[in-house]
């Protein structure tokens, strides 16, 4: 199953507890695919703590046309950073769109 399909152009991703800078790394790998954008999303929660992540998770956008190829690429990456820091969560609801 492809990660991202030709209908779903967004999909927020969480790490529950990767660190800021981390996001900022996943980030940088992701855009260095032709076709990929991300913006990351602030954490919302009221309450400090230390073990949380600053950010909240990932919001990736895809262009329509985005390859084959390269939605694997997308997921080879999220699986890296999995297997460092733990399983990420997908979310891909209608309002992300």
């Amino acid at each position: 199953m492809s990660f991202l399909t030709l209908e779903q152009h967004k999909e927020q991703i969480i790490y529950p507890s990767l660190p800021l800078a981390v996001y900022r790394e996943l980030a940088a790998h992701l855009e260095q695919i032709e076709g990929i954008t991300t913006q990351l999303i602030p954490q919302t929660s009221e309450q400090f703590d230390y073990n949380d992540s600053q950010i909240r998770g990932i919001l990736i956008d895809s262009a329509p046309d985005l390859e084959e190829r390269s939605r694997q690429q997308v997921k080879k990456i999220l699986d890296y950073y999995a297997r460092r820091y733990g399983q990420y969560k997908r979310d891909s609801s209608p309002e992300l769109s």
